[in-house]
């Protein structure tokens, strides 16, 4: 591992990761929903970007100037290719956190990201963040801070303390670190097997060692071969950050916070009783045993009134994603509910048209019902959270994303004539990435240059495919012949017509 690292794993690169909750626009609903003030987001920074996808797909479809550090320059030389290609003004380097913690050139931000980070860097590392987040970030400042938490984490530390010291003490020299984790996931495995006395303590560590097994080596490498690694209490992680002024405001996703889609009737009525608001986070994270954590910090939370609230939902603008037919009326999360029909298919059928919709034309339609406003606002923030809703930026943000969407989306649509790496493209409404995988990109490549017909589609996907020698896998089997490829291919066409190029028109992710 090289010395620059700090204990990092740098010899095999992050995957292609893309993270909505580190798009400021995001922020407002969670805030809203906490009845909270909705900070303006005009600089933002990432520390620790990995492959740099999240930080540039929002500094080219969102406002805010981009700036951050990774110190991989494998990861940094590809964040600053896309940055290049869109034009998006992003500003990243490879210094490592003590460096660019300490530069004096850096503007003070609005809003702060670290994804994962938290957990995989030293004691030492800690201090340094937290006191740049104590001087940059800015008075009514946001921080988006993910982490591994405790006590969910307690049962399976031991797996993860197995796996990094096989591999630290039973790797050949000059093994790779693909090789490495393939080996001490194995040994694990083997092991495990033999430790009845552990297995029936624990018994949902088989399980979780195969969940492993299936995992992108890559992502093992990062998430459990670093040399520091500290999952952590919310009470622990409250102490860090009260140094630095930050009072916890919600969680990053409205569902982590939605009650019903969390806790029983019991549950609820138990956490009613906890006084404290940081100690119900802590006795939430017991109940749910919570493993990872992705949360909103605020430098000087301000609440506002229901006249206030009022004012900021009339501020904003909504699009449906999902096909108001394929909505899914329930949420399976650490409990499965369903939604009340009756409730949601008013504010459905007034986004349905697939336009872009003032919050007023969805008060007007909640209005002709019994629906209440706090209704309706958590009608909006479920759907947001759950996908099937995007918030859609103002005209001024909008047009001056286009260029740069349309840039960068080029860049990306290109890369999927050779790989799926990045199943990513933006939005300029939205502000952030959207998921589309490597065929579905292919045949948005195909429509971009001029092919508007399926047949055309099928034909440039196929292509492609040859090119690499790479073949289609259809409910687990490998399709051999080319009969076999183009009829799946007819298949995903016939669905691309249907369900994903309306959308992705209708959000600019490729132009008509």
């Amino acid at each position: 591992m090289s010395a620059w690292s700090d204990g990092y794993v740098s010899d095999i690169n992050y995957t292609y990761g893309y993270y909505t909750e580190l798009n400021p626009n995001r922020v407002a609903l969670p805030f809203l929903m906490a009845g909270l003030a909705v900070p303006k987001m005009a600089a933002a920074c990432e520390l620790g970007f990995g492959q740099g996808v999240s930080l540039n797909a929002h500094a080219a479809a969102g406002s805010a100037n981009w700036w951050g550090t990774d110190f991989n320059p494998a990861h940094v030389g590809f964040a600053q290719e896309m940055a290049a290609v869109s034009g998006n003004g992003a500003h990243v380097v490879d210094q490592a956190f003590n460096e660019f913690c300490a530069r004096t050139d850096l503007p003070d931000f609005d809003f702060i990201g670290l994804h994962g980070i938290w957990s995989w860097v030293s004691h030492e590392n800690r201090h340094i963040l937290v006191d740049f987040i104590r001087r940059k970030l800015k008075v009514g400042g946001v921080l988006y801070i993910s982490y591994n938490t405790l006590p969910g984490w307690a049962a399976a530390a031991p797996i993860r303390h197995l796996l990094a010291e096989h591999a630290h003490v039973m790797s050949a020299p000059g093994q790779g670190m693909v090789q490495r984790v393939t080996d001490s996931v194995g040994f694990t495995r083997e092991l495990l097997g033999l430790s009845h006395h552990y297995c029936q303590q624990v018994p949902s560590i088989p399980q979780r060692i195969t969940q492993i097994g299936e995992q992108n080596p890559h992502y093992l490498a990062h998430e459990y071969f670093n040399r520091d690694w500290h999952p952590m209490y919310f009470a622990e992680m409250q102490d860090w950050l009260e140094a630095a002024k930050l009072s916890y405001a919600c969680s990053a996703n409205y569902l982590d916070d939605f009650a019903p889609a969390l806790f029983d009737q019991e549950q609820q009525a138990f956490l009613a009783q906890i006084t404290d608001a940081s100690f119900a986070q802590t006795a939430k994270d017991y109940l749910l045993n919570k493993q990872f954590r992705k949360d909103y910090w605020v430098k000087g939370a301000r609440k506002i009134s229901s006249v206030q609230a009022e004012q900021s939902w009339q501020q904003l603008r909504f699009l449906l994603m999902t096909p108001a037919n394929d909505i899914a009326l329930n949420i399976n999360s650490h409990r499965a509910i369903t939604l009340l029909p009756e409730m949601y298919q008013p504010v459905l059928t007034a986004l349905a048209d697939g336009q872009v919709h003032p919050f007023a034309d969805l008060a007007a339609a909640a209005e002709a019902t019994t629906l209440s406003r706090g209704q309706l606002f958590e009608i909006l923030a479920v759907l947001h959270a759950k996908g099937d809703v995007v918030l859609v930026q103002d005209e001024e943000t909008v047009a001056a994303a286009r260029p740069r969407c349309r840039a960068l989306n080029r860049y990306l649509l290109q890369l999927s004539r050779v790989s799926g790496d990045v199943p990513y493209l933006v939005s300029p409404l939205s502000g952030g990435a959207i998921t589309y995988d490597r065929i579905n990109q292919l045949f948005l490549l195909a429509y971009s240059e001029g092919k508007k017909k399926p047949a055309q589609w099928v034909d440039f996907a196929w292509q492609a495919l040859q090119a690499q020698q790479q073949l289609l896998i259809h409910q687990g089997e490998v399709l051999q012949t080319e009969a076999e490829n183009r009829t799946e291919l007819k298949r995903l066409a016939a669905h691309f017509a249907d369900k994903v190029l309306p959308t992705a028109l209708t959000l600019e992710i490729v132009a008509d």
